[in-house]
């Protein structure tokens, strides 16, 4: 893993293989560590897999303001990343915060995106969508209490955070890694700085347009964060190709609880260089 400064942080980046290069962004609470199933096969299939840390997350810096992790942050972040490995374009897959800034990324960057692949969330311009996401969604608010939300995830062993996220992912590298100094209010400064009560209503419209180029979509039956409806109504926000798959027997952390089958799914859609979007 190598260490790439952007600006004031420094971010570390896994950087493998060789051949039409592919992105992967992890998102809440992961770090590049989430995409271990999946990089060796698509290496394997001759492309080139670069998955940051993305700041505030595992081995990266993690700035102390809430203004930090706005998302235009992130996109510079993401974009010193390709510039200084050199690379003008690239095929990017997003799971859950790293699929918000993927889907920015493709519509306010469309040049840098050559296709783009959405697991669990779906386009900024869906949410919050009905009630049922506005209950799934809970926790986003809970985590706009600074100081309170950490007290209460960390209390009695992390009893709280273990149960909300029981469902999927890693508790303990979560745990051992957000219990760093510091580390768990830089991952929920995520929700802080782009999430707010008048958006969470759906009152402020998205800033992000449409995507234009071959997009996929994939959600897993289990999710208990996000509704199927969200990820179907993404269609709606992309202009070019648009397929959808829905993944059976899977959670919110589809990378881990169902690896063979997203590893299909991206060596389908990714390695394919015809520009085209699979029906």
């Amino acid at each position: 893993m190598s260490r790439i400064e952007v600006g004031d942080v420094g971010l570390c980046v896994r950087d493998e293989g060789s051949g039409p290069p592919v992105l992967l962004l992890h998102g809440f609470p992961d770090s590049s560590e989430l995409w271990r199933h999946q990089m060796p096969h698509l290496v394997d299939a001759g492309l080139r897999v670069i998955a940051p840390d993305l700041r505030g997350f595992g081995r990266s810096d993690a700035p102390d303001r809430v203004e930090d992790y706005a998302l235009p942050k992130i996109l510079g972040d993401v974009l010193g990343i390709l510039d200084q490995l050199g690379l003008d374009r690239v095929r990017v897959v997003g799971h859950d915060w790293g699929a918000a800034v993927a889907w920015g990324l493709a519509a306010l960057q469309p040049d840098r995106v050559e296709r783009l692949v959405a697991v669990s969330v779906g386009h900024p311009g869906t949410f919050p969508g009905g009630l049922e996401q506005r209950q799934r969604s809970w926790y986003m608010l809970f985590f706009q209490f600074e100081g309170v939300a950490e007290r209460a995830l960390e209390r009695d062993d992390w009893r709280l955070f273990k149960e909300a996220f029981a469902a999927g992912g890693d508790l303990g590298r979560y745990v051992e890694d957000l219990g760093r100094p510091g580390r768990l209010t830089a991952a929920l400064n995520w929700y802080r700085a782009n999430i707010s009560a008048e958006s969470f209503a759906g009152a402020e419209p998205t800033s992000v347009p449409a995507v234009r180029c071959p997009t996929l979509g994939v959600w897993g039956a289990g999710d208990v964060a996000l509704t199927e409806e969200q990820m179907i109504r993404s269609g709606d926000w992309v202009e070019g190709p648009w397929r959808y798959e829905r993944v059976e027997g899977a959670g919110h952390w589809i990378p881990l609880s169902a690896p063979d089958r997203l590893g299909e799914l991206l060596l389908e859609f990714l390695a394919s260089g015809d520009g085209e979007a699979a029906e």
